[in-house]
C-alpha cells in the first residue's frame, strides 16, 4: 500500500491529491467502482486535519437518523439549509450532496471498514432556524483499533497534543465522562483503568497508542479500507504539475526525494489538498485584516494545487459569507518550540462564571453562540486592536470545575500557564484588568451585569443561552439557565483568544459532481475537487457540526464516481451496467 514514487511506475485511473476524509473517500470509492487509485501526500502522514478534528459528519437523512426516530424529511433540512446558506452557495451543489449523503454512508458501512453513530442528542448550531435537528445529522466513527493497520499505523497524522491525556491518550467525550469519575464510581474507575492500561500496552508495542477515536478512527478506519482495497499511497510527494492537453488534465507530475515522474491518470485527478490555509499570500489576500498568525489546521493545506489548478482555468468561487470558518483558539508555546493552537470550541466558552470582553472591558457577542460565529463577531467588531486578542475571563470557581483552554477541569498545577503567560491571575477584577491592559470600568460593569443575569436567568445583551445548541453547552446541572453564573469568587484568571482558521470555505469552483469549471461555465476535463479544495457548499456558514468532512466525503464520492463513469462502462456488459445505476440510486 505505503510505497515510493519509484514503485509507483506506469499509469493510473484515478490520482487523488490529498489524503484527508475528503481524499480518502474519493480513493475509496474509485476503487470500489474498479479502478486503479494512487493518493499523494506531500506530508509524512495521511490525515490532513481531518486526523485533528473530532470526526463528526453532517450528512442528514442516513439510516442512523431513521433508526434513531428522527422525524427529519429531505424538505425539512432543505428548508434548513435555504434559511441558514441561501444565495451564498450554488443550491445545486447543496442538492446533490443531500441526494447522496444517505447512499454514500450506506456504501461505506456496507462495503468498507468505516462505521458510525449518531447521538442522541447531537443539535445543529443553528438550532433556532426552522427545519434545524437536534440529532440524526451529525455522524460520529466508531473507536478504533488500528493495531490491525501494522506498519501503516505510523502514517496516521498524530491528534493535536492537548487534546489527549497522559502523554497521548486520545479520549472521547464517553471516555471523559468516566475519568471524571475515577474514584467515585466504580464502573468508571474498572472503564478508566482499561483504557488506561490498553493505552501504554499499545504505546509499549507499537510505539502510539492504538485505540483511535474521533478524527483519528475516522482516518484509520478509511486507511484500513483502503488497504484492503489496492490503493497505493505516496506520502512526502509533491505535486509539481498537472498535466494537461486541449482535452483537459490527464496526469500529475511527482516529485519525492529528488526524483520527478509523470504519472497518467486516465479517468481523474481529484484535488482534496485541504484548501489554503497554510499559503501565505492567498491568506493576506483572501481572509481579513489582521489574518491569523496561527492556523490548527494541518501543515499539509499549502493552496499550492490551486495555483495549478489556475493554470488550466479554474477559479476561485466568491459568494461565502465567509472565506473560512472560524474558531477562536488561545496560543502557548510548547517545551520543542513549536506553537500549540487550541481550538475553543465548546468547553468553556458557554460555561456558568465564564464571559469573554474587548480591550475596553466590554461584552461584544454570545459567549454560547457557534465558534464560528464568536470568532467572525470577534472581526466584526475589532478596531485596532479592540477585540484581538479578546480576553477569555473566569473566576476562581468556575476555572476549578470546568477548566479553561488548556487548562483542564479541576485546574490542579496552574503554575507553569501562569509562568509563561497562557493564564493570567489577578487578587481582584481590578488587578486583573491592569496586567491585561482591559479598562477596569468596563470589566467590572460586564461582571456585575453578568452576575444579575445569573439570579434571573435572562441576558438581555446578548440573549445567551436561549437556544436549544446554546444550552446544550452549558452546565445541566446549573440554574435556571445552564450558561449563566456569577463571577464572584477571587481570583480571577483571563486567557487571551485570537481567531483562527479552521477550514477554507472559499474553495474551486465545481459542478454537482465536484467538477472544476471554467469562469464561462464549462467543465475542466479530468479535474475535480473534493474538501476544502472545492467550495463550500455551505458559502461560509457554519451551521451544525461535521459541515466541512461530511460534504468533503460525499463530493470525495461523487468526483470518483463521475471521473470512472466510462470506466465502468467499458468493464460492465451492458445488462450489468444497467443494474449497477439501479443500485448505485
Amino acid at each position: 500500500m505505503h510505497r515510493t514514487l519509484a514503485d509507483a511506475a506506469g499509469s493510473y485511473d484515478v490520482v487523488v491529491l490529498g489524503a484527508g476524509a475528503g481524499g480518502l473517500s474519493a480513493a475509496i470509492f474509485a476503487a470500489l467502482e474498479g479502478a486503479r487509485v494512487l493518493v499523494v501526500e506531500r506530508t509524512e502522514y495521511v490525515g490532513g486535519t481531518s486526523a485533528y478534528s473530532a470526526g463528526s459528519t453532517w450528512i442528514p437523512l442516513t439510516p442512523h437518523s431513521k433508526a434513531m426516530g428522527a422525524e427529519d424529511s429531505l424538505e425539512k433540512v432543505s428548508r434548513f439549509l435555504q434559511r441558514a446558506v441561501g444565495n451564498q452557495s450554488p443550491s445545486g451543489l447543496r442538492n446533490a450532496f443531500l441526494a447522496a449523503g444517505a447512499g454514500v454512508v450506506e456504501t461505506l458501512e456496507d462495503k468498507t471498514d468505516l462505521k458510525l453513530r449518531a447521538r442522541a442528542f447531537h443539535p445543529d448550531y443553528l438550532s433556532e432556524l426552522e427545519g434545524a435537528s437536534t440529532f440524526g445529522r451529525a455522524l460520529e466513527p466508531l473507536p478504533f483499533e488500528a493495531a490491525s493497520l501494522g506498519e501503516d499505523l505510523k502514517l496516521i497524522r498524530p491528534p493535536i497534543p492537548e487534546f489527549t491525556v497522559l502523554g497521548g491518550m486520545m479520549v472521547d467525550r464517553d471516555d471523559i465522562a468516566h475519568l471524571m469519575k475515577i474514584g467515585k464510581s466504580l464502573k468508571s474507575t474498572v472503564y478508566s483503568a482499561g483504557l488506561i492500561a490498553r493505552y501504554f500496552l499499545g504505546k509499549l508495542r507499537h510505539g502510539r497508542g492504538t485505540r483511535l477515536v474521533m478524527g483519528n478512527a475516522l482516518i484509520g478506519r478509511m486507511l484500513s479500507s483502503a488497504q484492503k482495497l489496492g490503493i497505493t499511497v505516496l506520502t512526502e510527494t509533491e505535486t509539481v504539475a498537472l498535466l494537461a492537453d486541449t482535452a483537459g488534465v490527464t496526469g500529475v507530475t511527482l516529485r519525492q526525494n529528488g526524483l520527478e515522474r509523470q504519472i497518467p491518470a486516465k479517468c481523474g485527478v481529484i484535488l482534496a489538498t485541504g484548501g489554503f490555509a497554510q499559503h501565505p499570500r492567498m491568506r493576506l489576500e483572501k481572509l481579513p485584516d489582521p489574518p491569523p498568525e496561527f492556523t490548527p489546521s494541518a501543515p499539509g493545506s499549502t493552496g499550492t494545487l490551486h495555483e495549478l489548478a489556475f493554470a488550466v482555468g479554474a477559479y476561485h468561487a466568491d459568494t461565502a459569507s465567509q472565506p473560512c470558518f472560524w474558531a477562536p483558539v488561545s496560543r502557548r508555546r510548547r517545551k520543542d518550540g513549536s506553537m500549540a493552537v487550541f481550538p475553543h470550541f465548546v468547553f468553556d466558552r458557554s460555561k456558568p462564571g465564564i464571559l469573554s470582553v474587548g480591550r475596553d472591558g466590554r461584552r461584544f457577542v454570545n459567549e454560547s453562540t457557534s465558534y464560528h460565529l464568536f470568532a467572525s463577531a470577534m472581526y466584526a467588531v475589532d478596531r485596532d486592536g479592540s477585540h484581538i486578542p479578546t480576553y477569555l475571563v473566569a473566576d476562581a470557581k468556575a476555572l476549578k470545575k470546568y477548566g479553561m483552554g488548556m487548562i483542564r477541569p479541576g485546574g490542579a498545577n496552574i503554575k507553569p500557564f501562569l509562568a509563561d503567560g497562557y493564564l493570567t491571575e489577578g487578587a481582584t477584577l481590578s488587578e486583573l484588568a491592569a496586567k491585561l491592559g482591559i479598562n477596569r470600568a468596563g470589566i467590572a460593569d460586564s461582571v456585575a451585569r453578568m452576575n444579575a443575569f445569573a439570579q434571573t436567568g435572562i441576558d438581555t445583551d446578548f440573549a445567551r443561552g436561549t437556544t436549544i445548541y446554546e444550552k446544550a453547552n452549558g452546565d445541566p446541572t446549573h440554574g435556571p439557565n445552564p450558561t449563566l453564573g456569577a463571577l464572584g469568587t477571587a481570583p480571577y484568571y483571563a486567557v487571551k483568544l485570537w481567531p483562527g482558521d479552521i477550514g477554507s470555505a472559499m474553495g474551486l469552483a465545481g459542478d454537482e459532481n465536484g467538477q472544476l469549471l471554467r469562469r464561462d461555465g464549462s467543465a475542466i476535463a479530468g479535474l475535480y475537487a473534493c474538501g476544502n479544495d472545492l467550495q463550500s457548499i455551505m458559502g461560509g456558514v457554519y451551521p451544525g457540526p461535521g459541515i466541512t468532512l461530511g460534504p468533503a466525503i460525499v463530493f470525495g464520492a461523487l468526483a470518483a464516481r463521475h471521473a470512472t463513469r466510462h470506466l465502468l462502462e467499458r468493464k460492465l456488459p451492458h445488462e450489468d451496467l444497467h443494474s449497477h445505476r439501479i443500485d448505485q440510486r
